[in-house]
């Protein structure tokens, strides 16, 4: 694991309540990247990764499932819709949680998705409460992840699983790699990067049985040029100078990262954990 120990949590905090905006406007409403097949447009392959993880996580009707860094709600919403599951958002932000709930109304599914305002490391769930514990690039912000991992575990119902995309740090020691990610850690508010054995070993420690262990860095690879692109033709960047540096450095990053995925210094990973059932 690579740390970056010059972020802070109120940072990124902070860094969602002025970025949310930045975000919808250069991706749209799924904060997350997308899984390409062919020349899918960047919203196709955005649901194709949703679609892709909850199939692994075997999402179906009537389950439960937390959303944790859900943003602006659209995977929560969208699941809802096309798997008829009841979700419960979670998010650091004020502003994404407000976005989220607006969403959710605004498509008629409020009754079956809820947001909430919480710190995901200090968030409190009835054991075995939950059928799937659903994250989706937010475990990078977690400062304390063996410790995240261990009580998401306690959370699922025998059975549950756990299913997670993030970003992964190489698990050499080229200095030039381990730079790559330090700059893409402290350009996106990340205290932290796993290795993907670092992430299947939280798992297995947490007592969960790993269903699909996948690499996706090629398949997603994409959505870096057509960020960094839309960066460099649009007004962005000015209106970022306007808030402040922290949004300079985040936008200046995107080539970073793009880099970084290119050079090997970093992965995509897919996981899909599972809860024993008692025998």
């Amino acid at each position: 694991m690579l740390s970056c120990p010059t972020v802070e949590k109120r940072v990124i905090r902070g860094h969602y309540d002025v970025s949310t905006p930045f975000y919808r406007l250069l991706w749209g409403p799924h904060i997350h990247h997308g899984l390409w097949e062919a020349d899918e447009t960047p919203r196709q392959a955005q649901l194709q990764l949703t679609e892709r993880l909850a199939t692994l996580a075997g999402i179906s009707v009537g389950q439960n499932m937390v959303d944790i860094g859900c943003g602006m709600g659209a995977s929560s919403i969208h699941l809802v819709k096309s798997r008829g599951c009841h979700s419960l958002g979670v998010t650091i932000s004020p502003l994404q949680k407000a976005w989220a709930t607006t969403s959710a109304r605004w498509q008629g599914v409020a009754k079956r998705v809820t947001f909430r305002c919480a710190d995901a490391e200090k968030l409190e769930l009835p054991v075995e409460s939950q059928d799937v514990v659903w994250s989706v690039e937010c475990t990078e912000h977690l400062f304390d992840k063996p410790a995240f991992f261990r009580r998401a575990a306690s959370w699922l119902k025998p059975g549950g699983a756990m299913a997670i995309c993030a970003w992964l740090a190489d698990d050499t020691s080229v200095p030039e790699r381990a730079q790559q990610v330090h700059d893409v850690c402290e350009g996106f508010f990340c205290p932290s990067l796993g290795t993907a054995d670092d992430y299947a070993h939280w798992m297995d420690q947490a007592g969960l049985r790993i269903e699909a262990r996948l690499d996706w860095t090629t398949r997603v690879t994409r959505t870096w040029e057509i960020c960094a692109d839309r960066v460099r033709r649009s007004r962005v960047r000015w209106l970022a100078h306007c808030v402040g540096y922290d949004s300079v450095l985040f936008l200046d990053r995107f080539d970073t990262i793009l880099n970084a995925y290119r050079s090997g210094a970093m992965q995509y990973g897919c996981f899909v954990a599972r809860k024993p059932r008692a025998t």
